[in-house]
């Protein structure tokens, strides 16, 4: 009986252990992701990186396509095309940045160009698409938003719609005009939300298919604290909740997305721990796909802000900050399973790793390893930041 017993024992662990390391197989494959870099230096333009879904581990592949300062990232509505901002305002004696689209090899992780148009402004530094093919431009210097249509082959025409913002803030160094910093249609809606650090608002659209222009949305502003400086935002995925991250002020404001169509001020809470008296500029912002957790980036004090985030009315606490162990950290996005975040150090040149606890929200170092300037990270799989 008792050699028959221990028999049942092994075969038990053996149809255990061969079952783990099937379903772990399943899902050992690298994670690729593209990175954007500034091109002032030795980077020619957006490479390939993977990340080893178990360690954290990153490895580097090399460049996928050249580009001049591809600062921001984004993927058409079927991820068969990658488009990038080139960030600049001299090319071709223009006073005007570009919109690049590249068709994806999933294989070779590489990217081919299809076409590139002007952005409608100098300097532009956010990009976003929806499901209908409409994508949206955020010109820095320019000081406006622009609305183009992707084809079916990946190609972008030439601007349907620009909208100018005007005004200024209280910054005299930073806020002397318009700024738009970030374009970003909401989720299920004809809402388009876009963040000008020049004139501390966050600017509302009506997105009219019909006619592919951008309008006033019955409530067009949401007003953000002078000297703010609203950069970049997340909307909560369960709840009405929008967090906008404000580079100048070093805070998060939490809005209230009423069934009017109107906005609340509900809560704004420093990204910083208390008695912080080093230069710093917040950048970016993310929140985990179940709603739990927000993350922003500090450059200067050169963290991760972590806070929980409370399921009904949506406010915000801090709960800790993670060095990113390098300098002025700019762009950062979740893994598709959300087990890890990763961080470019623009100043540093390099990306880090962290392992992220789902249920407490806190990171863990990983890896780190070298890249050239990098600016932005985008993942190529499902659910990627």
């Amino acid at each position: 009986m008792k050699t028959k017993k221990i028999i049942f024992i092994f075969i038990g662990l053996m149809l255990y252990y061969n079952s783990l390391f099937a379903v772990s197989g399943n899902t050992k494959e690298p994670q690729y992701f593209f990175v954007g870099t500034y091109t002032d230096g030795r980077s020619e333009g957006i490479y390939s990186f993977s990340l080893d879904p178990f360690t954290g581990k990153m490895n580097n592949w090399g460049l996928a396509a050249k580009s001049d300062n591809a600062s921001f990232l984004a993927f058409s509505s079927n991820r068969k095309f990658l488009l990038a901002v080139n960030e600049t305002n001299e090319e071709h004696n223009h006073n005007m940045g570009y919109i690049e689209s590249f068709l994806v090899n999933e294989k070779e992780h590489q990217l081919k160009l299809v076409n590139k148009v002007p952005s409608g402004g100098a300097n532009p530094c956010y990009v976003s698409a929806n499901q209908s093919g409409y994508v949206l431009a955020a010109n820095y210097t320019g000081g406006n938003v622009a609305l183009f249509r992707l084809d079916d082959a990946g190609k972008l025409g030439g601007f349907v719609d620009l909208q100018q913002h005007f005004g200024h803030g209280p910054n005299k160094e930073r806020q002397m005009e318009p700024h738009v910093h970030s374009a970003f249609f909401e989720p299920f809606t004809n809402r388009v939300f876009v963040s000008d650090l020049g004139t501390d608002q966050v600017s509302v659209y009506l997105l009219n298919d019909a006619s592919s222009k951008l309008v006033n949305a019955p409530f067009p502003v949401i007003n953000i604290a002078p000297g703010s400086g609203p950069r970049h935002l997340a909307f909560h995925p369960k709840i009405k909740i929008v967090y906008v991250i404000n580079e100048l002020s070093n805070d998060i404001s939490v809005v209230s997305l009423e069934k009017d169509g109107s906005f609340g001020n509900l809560q704004t809470i420093s990204t910083l721990p208390a008695g912080n008296d080093k230069p710093s500029y917040c950048a970016d912002i993310h929140i985990t796909k179940d709603g739990r957790f927000l993350y922003a980036s500090n450059r200067g004090f050169n963290s991760i802000a972590i806070f929980s985030v409370d399921p009904v009315s949506g406010r915000i606490k801090l709960i800790g900050q993670e060095s990113t162990r390098g300098n002025f950290p700019r762009n950062f996005t979740l893994s598709p399973n959300e087990d890890f975040l990763l961080v470019a150090n623009q100043n540093s040149q390099d990306i880090v790793s962290f392992r992220r606890d789902e249920k407490t929200g806190k990171l863990q170092f990983a890896d780190k390893i070298n890249a050239f300037k990098p600016v932005c990270l985008l993942f190529c799989g499902d659910g990627a930041k």
